[in-house]
């Protein structure tokens, strides 16, 4: 599929979810750029949310393990995500074939729109509650301009970068 077919393929299952396409256009074009095989493990997130469940005796083997800290295809759904979500696919990746990623990609951020009681920032802001980020690794000056939104299971923290360095200071 080209650039093209993608793009008419992300409108349609859009349309399908009741959801603005240029949203999920646009969610596409940040998270992969059009890359259909695009994939990200996300250790921090294995840590996080992965080990927790193998500790916990959660017959997981460490491919499926690594899959699910993974991000996957147009719209890099996270393969905990998927799964939590009732995705049934043998493999997580599955989900960089277009037609499964956008499914179930779409279907997701439509629970998390719900979720977010139609306020696409919030619901955005729930789409992406898994990235962690270590501040002092960035180097970077961030001002705490904070505000805070309530994910299903979890209080996150989201800043919003002005200045930087009085934070990294702060931080420590």
């Amino acid at each position: 599929m080209n650039r093209e077919d993608l793009i008419a393929l992300a409108k349609k299952k859009a349309g399908e979810h009741l959801l603005y396409p240029e949203l999920i256009c646009g969610i596409i074009e940040q998270e992969s750029n059009w890359n259909t095989w695009a994939m990200r493990y996300e250790p921090l997130f294995y840590q996080k949310y992965i080990a927790p469940l193998i500790q916990r005796g959660e017959p997981i083997n460490q491919t499926e393990a690594h899959a699910r800290a993974t991000s996957w295809g147009l719209m890099q759904v996270m393969g905990e995500v998927a799964r939590e979500n009732g995705f049934g696919w043998t493999h997580l990746s599955e989900l960089c074939d277009p037609l499964v990623g956008l499914e179930e990609g779409c279907s997701i951020f439509g629970r998390k729109l719900a979720a977010a009681e139609g306020n696409v920032r919030n619901a955005l802001l729930l789409w992406k509650r898994h990235l962690q980020i270590d501040l002092s690794e960035l180097r970077l000056a961030i001002r705490p301009q904070i505000f805070v939104a309530e994910a299903a299971h979890d209080l996150e923290i989201f800043l919003i970068a002005a200045h930087h360095q009085q934070l990294l200071e702060n931080l420590g």
